[in-house]
């Protein structure tokens, strides 16, 4: 049996270090947020869609979608923020489960979802055991203003754009506490796996 995990956090809790400690582990990564990468590339079927959408402004001269103009239209129009989400979202969630069940067929011990927003998109349903990374809300603010460089008001606006770290906590199986050092963090994780008997 293939254990499903789902692995979300919030915006600079650091989530990173710790997917990346399962595929170290021999652990797969479903990873959401390269696959929407991927289903928006030139050839794809959503990619198609969006251009159909939006018109031939959206493109950079390579054919390839100029993120900023899209985001520019999507971001001030809630409507049109909608309508491309409904052509992304059935891309990105076909595919993630796709790669899913072939790792399931394939009689890992377990795979991973690595998704961001797995709560605010409502796909708990995709996995069978949640694990949160956490940090404390000052480490998250100063890591985003670090790592983006960007100011603590900018920072604060994308922390409350979604669900409070501390609430997703609640709702996990387990939790990483990610304020440490990586080590540290890596060991919480291998003591979780081996409780569920991954490892």
């Amino acid at each position: 049996m293939t254990l499903i995990i789902g692995l979300t956090g919030s915006i600079g809790t650091g989530k990173s270090t710790i997917a990346n400690h399962f595929k170290t582990l021999q652990i797969p990564v479903v990873d959401a947020d390269l696959i929407a990468r991927q289903v928006v590339e030139p050839g794809e079927d959503a990619y198609t869609v969006i251009v159909e959408t939006f018109g031939e402004q959206i493109l950079q001269e390579d054919e390839t979608l100029d993120r900023k103009a899209l985001g520019a239209i999507v971001f001030q129009d809630e409507a049109k923020r909608k309508q491309l989400n409904d052509i992304i979202h059935p891309a990105i969630r076909k595919e993630m489960l796709k790669q899913r069940d072939a790792y399931v067929q394939q009689e890992v011990p377990a795979v991973v979802l690595d998704i961001p927003l797995l709560y605010e998109s409502k796909l708990t349903d995709y996995v069978e055991k949640i694990i949160v990374v956490s940090v404390d809300s000052d480490v998250q603010l100063k890591r985003i203003v670090e790592r983006d460089n960007s100011t603590e008001t900018e920072a604060q606006q994308r922390i409350n754009s979604q669900i409070p770290v501390s609430k997703k906590a609640e709702m996990a199986d387990a939790t990483i506490d990610n304020n440490g050092i990586v080590s540290e963090s890596h060991e919480q994780l291998e003591r979780i796996l081996t409780k569920w008997q991954v490892l």
